[in-house]
């Protein structure tokens, strides 16, 4: 029983971190697409400019010129956008981890976008990063409020900024465009599955079109001579990773999703002999030999650090649509999972000692 309880915790953890797909990740891609449309045939609906700090962005960041002339200038200050918005407005709740897998969303989405807009004199992603990247500060720095926050990037990452990773990790900008037109279209489909699942549609009926059509294009992908070491397969098996996860981000919302398809296992290639790779969400198992008091404390010492990291989500970051969607479903998870007089004192504890209800947090979209 107190294994469960632990499981139930690590659960919890992880469905806070899908919470977040939902509302940073999918939810930045979503706004930023009103200002800059991934479909020729649709009109914006909104002046790019007038979204944040893009028109500081569209300068190399030494430049008195601002603003975003062409297609590719407004590419590069969205680019620079979901950055600031998904990483380094983030930092205090970033692992390495999650910052590679929002990393690579990024530069799927501007690998398509590259494509999409060509100018005859940047063709790819590798003419883009010369043009745009390589010598521009913003991608060389880290900036907060105007303080510097590489330090803290660092620690929370193991990178300075966005350029140290893409430098790093140079192998995700070699992916030809019918793989990225692919990759977008199935990362959308991901999005939609978590944007539009309903706590009220208990059988999930909504979101079962949006799973159908993710499946379909992860088959599409999942071919039979992926390497292990690819940048393929990377980005294959974080839509997978996610895709699974989402039966997490149901159970959280307390919706029905056991009857989702599951994905067949990645095709890989080792050695020249065809094998396959499963791509299971992974839980955290307690041994049964600790000590009934051992495993108490850790209880504790568990709700204390999810309840730590669930408030820096959604306090630190200043989102009240997150506050408002974790501090819901944070506490009835954990109401239902744990000891009802633990919770019933942290509850009471965290709101003398940690919420200010008189001050709403501003939205800083």
């Amino acid at each position: 029983y107190i294994n469960l309880r632990i499981i139930a915790i690590m659960d919890l953890l992880i469905a806070i971190y899908l919470i977040t797909i939902k509302v940073y990740i999918c939810g930045r891609f979503d706004k930023l697409r009103n200002y800059l449309p991934d479909d020729l045939s649709k009109a914006k609906n909104s002046d790019i400019h007038s979204l944040g700090s893009i028109r500081d962005y569209c300068s190399n960041g030494e430049s008195e010129g601002i603003g975003c002339k062409t297609d590719l200038d407004q590419i590069n200050g969205g680019c620079l956008w979901l950055f600031e918005q998904n990483i380094i407005n983030n930092i205090d709740s970033l692992s390495k981890d999650k910052f590679k897998i929002i990393i690579i969303y990024i530069i799927i989405w501007l690998n398509y976008m590259i494509n999409l807009k060509k100018d005859g004199k940047i063709n790819n992603i590798n003419d883009f990063y010369t043009q745009y990247i390589e010598k521009n500060t913003y991608y060389a720095s880290c900036k907060k409020n105007d303080n510097d926050c590489s330090n803290s990037l660092k620690e929370q990452t193991g990178y300075n900024n966005f350029k140290e990773f893409i430098e790093k990790n140079e192998y995700l900008l070699n992916i030809n465009y019918d793989d990225v037109s692919k990759f977008y279209a199935a990362f959308k489909s991901l999005c939609n599955m978590y944007t539009e699942l309903d706590a009220n549609d208990t059988k999930c009926d909504k979101c079962l079109e949006n799973v159908k059509e993710f499946v379909k294009k992860y088959d599409e992908l999942n071919i039979s001579d992926i390497t292990k070491d690819s940048p393929y397969y990377q980005v294959l098996s974080t839509l997978s990773d996610d895709y699974n996860n989402f039966k997490n981000y149901c159970k959280v919302n307390n919706v029905d999703c056991n009857h989702i398809q599951t994905l067949s296992p990645i095709k890989i290639k080792e050695n020249g002999v065809q094998g396959s790779a499963h791509n299971d969400v992974q839980h955290f198992e307690a041994t049964s030999s600790s000590s009934s008091i051992t495993n108490k404390l850790f209880i504790v010492l568990s709700i204390f650090g999810a309840i730590a990291f669930f408030l820096g989500i959604s306090y630190k970051v200043n989102n009240k649509e997150l506050k408002n969607i974790t501090f819901k479903y944070y506490f009835n998870y954990i109401y239902a999972n744990v000891n009802k007089k633990i919770v019933r004192f942290l509850t009471f504890y965290i709101s003398i000692r940690y919420l200010d209800f008189g001050n709403e947090p501003k939205n800083n979209i």
